[in-house]
């Protein structure tokens, strides 16, 4: 019985790690979408600061 009862705890084991590997690998993948649109996002706000900066400093002499 003591023997059946950790072969248990070793599958139920197993199948909480594929599951928390499962989770990782679907978090990595909405990281690096994350990641990009960030820089997407930086990069547009970027131009859109130079086009402010731009503004402000008036037409070119």
């Amino acid at each position: 019985m003591e023997e059946a009862s950790i072969v248990h705890a070793v599958e139920r084991i197993e199948a909480a790690l594929a599951r928390i590997e499962t989770h990782a690998a679907i978090t990595s993948r909405k990281s690096a979408d994350l990641q990009g649109r960030h820089e997407q996002l930086k990069a547009c706000v970027a131009r859109s600061l130079e086009e402010l900066d731009g503004l402000i400093a008036g037409p070119p002499a």
